[in-house]
C-alpha cells in the first residue's frame, strides 16, 4: 500500500508544470550558466559593504590612475578611487535600474495591452496609435527626450527608461489576449457571471504570461544598457555614486593613458547583459512547448 502511494506521489510531481520547466530549462546549459551569474552578481549586491575592500566614494589623488596591483586590483579611477569597489557597488545600481524600470513598464504596458486586446474596437485604436507613435523614435532618444524633461539622477532614469519600454509590452500583451479572448474558457467565464475585470485578471492573463516573463528578462538586460548609455552622457546617477555607465564616461578621456578605468566597467556591462539574455533564451525555451523535446 505504501509503494503504490509513493508511486502516486512521484507520478503527480512528474506531472507539475514547474518540476516539467525546470527539467526543461536545467537541460540548457547556457541559461544554467545565466543565471549562476546573475545569483552571483545579486549576492555581489547584497554584500556590498562587506565585500567591497574600500570606500567607493573615498578620494585618494596621491593614487589616482594607478594600474591593478596588489594593493587595488583592477586600478584606481582619475580621484584615486578603488575601481573594484566601485564596479562592485555598481551592481547595485544596474540592477536595480533594470528590475525597477522594467516592472514600471510592465504594470503600464499589461494593463493597457490587456485592455486594448480584450475590448478592442476605437480603445484599441487610440492605445496601440499611442503605442505606435512612441515606437516611431528610437529608444535612447525617447529616454534622452523624457530625462531633458525629468531632470537628472537616478530615480527620473528609472522612470524615462520603464515609459520608454511600454510600447513592447503592451502590443505583446495585446497580441496574446487576440489569441485567447475567444477560447472556451472565456466564454465560460462570461457565462457564470462574471466581469470583465475579472475575466481579464482570472482568466486572461494567466495564460499570456509566458512570453511576457521572456521578454521582461530580455528587458532588464536592455534597460542596463539604456541606463548605462544614460550614465556616460551624465544624464543617469550623478557623482559621487558609482554606476557602470557614468565610470564608462568619466573615463572616457583617459582611455588612452589608463585603459583599465573603462576596461572593468565595459565587462561587468557586458557580463550582466549576457548573462540576462542568456537566462531569457533558457526560459523561452522552457516555457514554449513548440520548442520542447
Amino acid at each position: 500500500m505504501a509503494v503504490e502511494l509513493e508511486v502516486e506521489i512521484r507520478a503527480e510531481e512528474e506531472k507539475s508544470p514547474w518540476l516539467e520547466f525546470w527539467k526543461q530549462f536545467r537541460r540548457n546549459r547556457a541559461a544554467m550558466a545565466g543565471l549562476i551569474i546573475l545569483l552571483a552578481l545579486i549576492i555581489v549586491a547584497i554584500f556590498a559593504p562587506w565585500i567591497a575592500p574600500y570606500n567607493y566614494t573615498e578620494s585618494n589623488l596621491p593614487v589616482s590612475l594607478k594600474p591593478p596591483s596588489f594593493s587595488h586590483w583592477l586600478g584606481t579611477d582619475e580621484l584615486g578611487r578603488d575601481i573594484l569597489s566601485r564596479v562592485i557597488y555598481g551592481a547595485r545600481i544596474s540592477l536595480r535600474v533594470g528590475v525597477e524600470a522594467v516592472a514600471l513598464s510592465l504594470l503600464i504596458g499589461i494593463l493597457l495591452g490587456a485592455f486594448a486586446g480584450y475590448y478592442g474596437g476605437w480603445i484599441d485604436n487610440v492605445i496601440m496609435r499611442l503605442m505606435d507613435i512612441m515606437l516611431a523614435f528610437p529608444p535612447l532618444l525617447l529616454a534622452m527626450a523624457f530625462m531633458m524633461a525629468l531632470g537628472r539622477g537616478l530615480d527620473n532614469a528609472i522612470i524615462a527608461i520603464g515609459i520608454v519600454s511600454i510600447p513592447e509590452y503592451a502590443r505583446i500583451v495585446r497580441g496574446s489576449v487576440l489569441s485567447v479572448r475567444e477560447n472556451d474558457y472565456v466564454q465560460a467565464a462570461r457565462a457564470i457571471g462574471d466581469n470583465d475585470l475579472q475575466i481579464i485578471g482570472y482568466h486572461v492573463l494567466p495564460n499570456v504570461m509566458a512570453p511576457i516573463i521572456v521578454r521582461a528578462t530580455l528587458g532588464i538586460s536592455a534597460a542596463i544598457l539604456e541606463a548605462a548609455f544614460l550614465g556616460f552622457l551624465g544624464l543617469g546617477v550623478q557623482p559621487p555614486e558609482a554606476e557602470w555607465g557614468a565610470m564608462l564616461g568619466s573615463g572616457r578621456s583617459a582611455i588612452f593613458s589608463a585603459p583599465h578605468i573603462v576596461t572593468f566597467p565595459g565587462i561587468a556591462i557586458t557580463i550582466t547583459v549576457l548573462a540576462f539574455n542568456l537566462l531569457g533564451d533558457g526560459l523561452r525555451d522552457a516555457l514554449d512547448p513548440r520548442l520542447k523535446q
